[in-house]
């Protein structure tokens, strides 16, 4: 069975994740995983305050500057 995340199966998601843990060890992955969480969730929240920096339409859409 193959999963649609660029073409790679199961083995190789396994193998993947076991060289992952071996170079960051068990204590350093959730260390990791947290600080990717709260850049993701910046990144979002940088966002909302554009988009509502922009102007909006009168279709509820945002108007494009050219």
């Amino acid at each position: 069975m193959r999963l649609l995340l660029f073409g790679i199966g199961m083995q190789e998601i396994i193998v993947i994740a076991l060289v992952v843990l071996l170079l960051f060890g068990g204590k350093k992955i959730p260390e990791l995983m947290n600080g990717l969480g709260k850049g993701v969730k910046s990144f979002k929240d940088g966002m909302k305050d554009v988009s509502a920096d922009l102007p909006e339409g009168k279709d509820g859409e945002k108007d494009q500057e050219q």
